[in-house]
């Protein structure tokens, strides 16, 4: 796998990173930490046998490794390889790259819409964490330059509390596991349809 300051390019290990369960294991290796492949099974909804290809394939492309063992050590424990993943289209990007890219780009779109989803639909949240949720959609008018510096500086807003680096030791008392969800992009110009052809109100 290759990944550089512009984000991942082996479009192979894109394509492997796309699967829907693949996702499901690494987001749930990330923010719970190690397991073995029938803790993972549990979250993916498949076989523990599943989840083991499925977890060779990850690791096959650097997104997984072995993690040191527990208790006798008769079962095999996977981690998350340390690093973020991003991935954007870049001018002289090969076609089968740039196709890589958009099918990863739309799988990481899914998976936040579903975590979206999920976090709307639990009506069970106490109060003070209802109250501090928040789904925002905002229209701004910056330059590349401005949107770019935008970019940074939000990163850095959140980078304390990023999960790979704040522990649960060094959080307040209460603190849970949250998402930060967060695009920017300049606006598509929107493909005008036109009017329809027929006038369906009209009286026949």
């Amino acid at each position: 796998m290759t990944r550089d300051r512009d984000g991942l390019s082996d479009p192979k290990a894109m394509r492997a990173l796309a699967h829907p369960a693949r996702l499901m294991i690494l987001n749930r290796l990330k923010m719970e930490g190690d397991a073995t492949a029938t803790e993972v099974a549990e979250i993916a909804g498949i076989t523990p046998s599943a989840a083991s290809y499925h977890l060779r394939m990850l690791a096959k492309y650097g997104f997984v490794e072995d993690a040191p063992p527990r208790g006798d050590g008769r079962e095999r424990l996977w981690r998350a390889v340390e690093g973020p993943l991003s991935v954007g289209l870049l001018p002289n990007d090969q076609a089968d790259v740039r196709d890589a890219k958009l099918l990863l780009m739309m799988a990481f779109r899914r998976e936040a819409n579903d975590e979206a989803d999920r976090a709307m639909g639990n009506v069970h949240e106490p109060p003070e964490w209802r109250d501090a949720t928040r789904f925002n959609r905002s229209w701004i008018r910056v330059s590349a330059e401005e949107l770019a510096r935008l970019n940074e500086e939000i990163e850095k807003l959140i980078e304390p509390y990023i999960l790979r680096r704040r522990g649960e030791k060094d959080a307040p008392s209460g603190a849970r596991i949250a998402e930060v969800q967060f695009n920017l992009f300049p606006v598509a110009k929107r493909v005008v349809p036109g009017l329809p052809t027929e006038d369906h109100d009209a009286v026949s």
